[in-house]
């Protein structure tokens, strides 16, 4: 049965070294091999043959790869819309929906009055009337493209609400999308964003503690920040051309707020991260010949004015404005309540924006301003940015993305870019209005003149068009290249320190990313750890805490016990802050978010614990106490979690930092008991590189992490990788739905794949002749083909935990499903022992089809933590070719073993070993067998060598036609097992 071990038996991680890293006990499944035919291998669009285009739109291919991300090709650009639209209603129509709510003010009408807050301001700031303004201002090209991602969506709204069981839950059916509703999913997304909020917390500070400490817990970082990118030049990569890697670092929400998908037509073939609900790929995108990423610029771009209103006699509102009173735009809308009475909101609108705080019927008497207006560039300018959306499609340099990007308005964002001619790019996108600096830092008043924008005009855009000292870039929130054109950014340490990793080396390669997006040193954590060290009067329990702490390594490791001790002390010490004198006008009862002033879904942004907890480096450092005040908050924290922890031992932090994602709806189709499904505990801290964002000082659990992560190769766009934190499926109980959490976990990514050959094509769509003008609930269900389960989620032949490994499961093949994985594993040089290295995905499939056929014979994959790590497969050999070589013994059973390539960087010690471990307890756990059988290669010194280590005895070499084997056997006397 095929060929040898060829396991990098050697190596710490298979994986690493020309001879090492793929492992096989014999090779593939033999079948008479006759002509299948040569595999063509392409990286582009391919041959769409003859088409029938249907309204000017035509039809559109889909294919997913072994995780399910969709790859969709077309035969021009608004079919490909029209099918990315189409995929995306299949695969997040519960998503889709949940964001038409959300952009229409109508969310508590299906989620009931814990979203009735989120209602009202989305209809006082006016969000959907904008997204129509900003849809009648595109170019007509553009607005033909939105228009056909909708009518994809409309088209694929029924089947893919009849997958998701969550429309069965609220007994509701999808609503039909507008023309103009991506544009409202963009703004409801991002109008948070620039942190608004924030002037409403500085306010309350300059009145509670003065003017003069208006901006103390800014501490250049707000805590709100975390993505990271970076960009390496040639001279630092093992390709010697450029790499771009990052994760940007959100909300963490199931599903996911980002897409991994491909478009393809005969214009562009781009793959990258959508937004879903959002045509094209807009802030994460590879085209082949260019690749960009961006992070949050932490720009300033939305001001607060404090309006003065008042009521006319007909009902009507008047606003104070420079030139005097005026009449403002107001009128009511009704929200409807599931679950309880309807509420009605008065819908405001001055010269300077939409109200969205208070109004003219507000108490005089209450604390606060009576009303809030929010000016924003898109509700001023009727401009939201969308017409450079298609021209990043068709970007092939990064001057053709510079050109693009001009176009650019909201988020703000820093963008990084390189392409394969050499060129990069590091600048600033979006639009900054012109005005004072203190519009930047607080409410100001609306009548006075001096805080109006400067009409047409908005901050130029810093750039550079080079890549930095060393050939590195990096963008992580910090006070750089956008520093003129904000407030708070993030503090230095995430940019340090990637730089840091980064010049360690110049053979940078997409595999070794992982040691970057997953390094844990909390470099924040000095000046607690510093006033520890002299902190006086210590008793003997906190000494051991404080000896302990100070000779720990600073890293936030999911195993540690000591990063458990020290956030205990930091979250002691955020409350003995919080209850310090200097800190009483906003602490405790005076605490702004208990205030009435300000509607509740702005409260996050005026508590005082979690400013002090995200501002703790600094009011440790800076003069607002005293240096021996200082000391003495730390020494008493230090007393009181010595003296808990004596009681209570710190366990692994990972095991208290969780994720704790936002679901518009909990889960209805349960992965299980594990909790480790949609809570995983993670490594890493909000000024770690893994930036997993708690709130210190009120949980370890975190909402904010890496939302996705992604490598961009520029010299084979096929090396390039990406996860994201669940799946790219929606639907509760998919294949794709979760199988990407245990890689995101372990900071390991999955395979850019971009052969068609190696993809799943799914049964090919005919868009229809007209545009839906029915509702989607209305719309024919289509007919597709039948979602494969996936390795993770089919049953188990054998299930084992090892201690430091991980759970190994093997379970059957699927030949059909898994054939693009086993082809991409029997192909590669490091498997040529395994005898299959010239055969196509057909071929592969063919012959598990045959394997799987054989009552005798059967292949597995073999699991680690739900992601396939190895191919075993088993035999009798009396029923196999080798039982004519040797002379078959009763309990004969013959095995092969093909480790999966590497996945990330770092050696994993014992890696075969472990999984042998698990491949050896499956055997013997039959009483029918009794002697193992292999047959490597007599080449294969390494597999041999291995053998003899584990126990095996050498038998005779064997001449087959395919090679020249030596028999190896284990018997279950030499593991002590008879």
């Amino acid at each position: 049965m095929g060929d040898t071990m060829t396991t990098g038996v050697d190596s710490e991680r298979p994986g690493a070294g020309a001879s090492g890293g793929s492992g096989a006990f014999g090779g593939g499944a033999r079948v008479p091999r006759g002509d299948f035919g040569a595999r063509e291998d392409s990286d582009a669009c391919g041959d769409f043959g003859a088409r029938e285009d249907v309204e000017g739109v035509g039809d559109f291919e889909v294919f997913r790869d072994d995780w399910g991300i969709p790859h969709l090709r077309a035969a021009d650009a608004l079919a490909l819309a029209r099918a990315q639209g189409h995929v995306t209603a299949l695969d997040r129509a519960w998503q889709l929906e949940t964001e038409r709510h959300r952009l229409l003010g109508t969310s508590a009408s299906v989620l009931g009055a814990e979203a009735v807050d989120w209602d009202r301001f989305v209809r006082r700031a006016r969000l959907a009337d904008t997204a129509r303004r900003c849809f009648d201002r595109l170019a007509p090209e553009t607005a033909a493209w939105v228009g056909a991602y909708v009518d994809g969506v409309n088209d694929g709204l029924a089947e893919g609400a009849s997958r998701a069981p969550e429309f069965a839950a609220v007994d509701g059916a999808p609503g039909r999308w507008e023309p103009w509703t991506p544009l409202g999913v963009w703004l409801s997304t991002h109008i948070l964003f620039a942190g608004f909020p924030t002037k409403l917390w500085r306010e309350e500070v300059a009145h509670r503690l003065g003017e003069d400490r208006m901006t103390l817990f800014a501490t250049d970082g707000p805590g709100t920040a975390g993505s990271n990118g970076w960009l390496l030049s040639g001279e630092r990569t093992a390709s010697g051309a450029p790499l771009l890697a990052g994760d940007p670092h959100r909300f963490i929400e199931a599903p996911g707020v980002y897409q991994q998908i491909r478009l393809a037509c005969p214009a562009y073939d781009v793959v990258g991260l959508a937004v879903p609900g959002v045509p094209g790929i807009a802030h994460f995108g590879h085209s082949g010949g260019v690749a960009w990423a961006i992070t949050n610029a932490m720009a300033d771009y939305q001001d607060l004015y404090r309006e003065q209103l008042r009521r006319t006699p007909d009902g009507g509102v008047e606003a104070l404005g420079p030139d005097g009173w005026y009449r403002a735009h107001a009128h009511t809308e009704t929200i409807e309540v599931a679950g309880a009475e309807p509420e009605t909101v008065e819908v405001i609108e001055t010269d300077r924006g939409p109200v969205i705080i208070g109004g003219p019927d507000a108490d005089a008497s209450a604390e606060g301003p009576r009303a809030i207006s929010l000016r924003h560039p898109p509700r001023v300018t009727d401009e939201l940015g969308f017409d450079a959306l298609p021209a990043l499609l068709q970007a092939r340099t990064v001057d053709d993305l510079d050109t693009a990007l001009d176009r650019w308005v909201e988020p703000v964002n820093v963008v990084l870019a390189a392409d394969t001619a050499g060129g990069t790019l590091h600048r600033v996108a979006g639009h900054v209005p012109v005005r004072p600096y203190a519009n930047r830092l607080r409410v100001v008043p609306a009548e006075d003149p001096a805080y109006a924008w400067r009409e047409g005009e908005a901050a130029p855009q810093p750039r550079t068009g080079t890549v930095g000292p060393g050939g590195i870039a990096v963008m992580a929130n910090e006070r750089g290249l956008a520093a003129p054109l904000g407030v708070e950014f993030a503090p230095p340490h995430r940019a340090r320190r990637i730089r840091e990793l980064l010049g360690g080396r110049t053979d940078w390669s997409p595999a070794a990313m992982s040691a970057v997006h997953t390094d844990t040193l909390l470099a924040s954590s000095r000046p607690l750890l510093s006033l520890l060290a002299w902190a006086p009067g210590l008793g003997p329990a906190a000494e051991r805490l404080r000896d302990r702490l100070l000779r720990w390594d600073r890293h936030m490791d999911a195993d540690s016990t000591d990063a458990t001790l020290y956030s205990r002390l930091r979250t002691d010490v955020v409350h003995r802050l919080a209850g310090h004198p200097a800190l009483k006008g906003v602490t405790g009862a005076d605490d702004p978010w208990r205030s009435a002033a300000h509607p509740a879904l702005f409260r996050p942004w005026l508590a005082a614990v979690p400013r002090i907890g995200y501002a703790l480096e600094s009011l440790l450092t800076v003069g607002l106490l005293p240096y021996e005040d200082r000391l003495a908050v730390v020494a008493a924290s230090a007393e009181a979690v010595a003296a808990a922890a004596e009681e209570t031992p710190p366990g692994p932090w990972g095991e208290l930092h969780r994720l704790s994602p936002w679901q518009a709806l909990p889960d209805l189709v349960p992965d299980g008991s594990d909790a480790e499904a949609i809570r995983p505990g993670l490594a890493g801290d909000h000024d770690c590189v893994l930036s997993t964002s708690g709130v210190p000082g009120v949980t370890d659990l975190f909402a904010r992490g890496p939302a996705a992560r992604y490598v961009w190769d520029l010299a084979r766009r096929e090396d390039s990788r990406w996860v994201v934190p669940f799946g790219a499926s929606g639907v509760p109980g998919s294949a794709h739905h979760r199988d990407q959490t245990p890689l995101w976990v372990r900071g390991e990514l999955a395979p850019v794949v971009t052969d068609w050959n190696l993809l799943n094509r799914t049964p090919p769509h005919r868009t229809p002749p007209h545009r839906t003008s029915h509702h989607p609930e209305e719309t024919p269900a289509m007919t597709a083909a039948p979602e494969p389960v996936a390795p993770a989620l089919r049953p188990a032949v054998h299930e084992q935990k090892i201690e430091g490994f991980g759970t190994v499961r093997l379970v059957p093949v699927d030949p059909a499903a898994d054939a693009g994985l086993l082809h991409g594993w029997v192909t590669e040089e490091r498997a040529r022992f395994w005898g299959m290295a010239d055969h196509t995905r057909e071929q592969v499939r063919e012959i598990y089809e045959f394997v799987d056929s054989l009552p005798t014979h059967h292949a597995y994959l073999a699991l680690r933590d739900g992601v396939p790590a190895a191919l075993f497969q088993t035999y009798e050999p009396d029923a196999d070719p080798v039982g004519a070589c040797y002379d078959v013994q009763p309990g004969d059973f013959g095995v092969h073993l093909l480790i999966a390539p590497a996945e990330g960087e770092g050696a994993v010690k014992g890696y075969t070993d472990a999984l042998l471990t698990a491949f050896i307890a499956h055997v013997f756990s039959d009483p029918a067998h009794l002697r193992v059988v292999v047959e490597p290669d007599a080449r294969n010194e390494k597999a041999i060598a291995r053998m003899v280590r584990i126990g095996f005895e050498l038998g005779p070499e064997i001449r087959k036609p395919e090679k020249t084997a030596r028999l190896a056997f284990l018997t279950r006397a030499a593991l002590g097992l008879a």
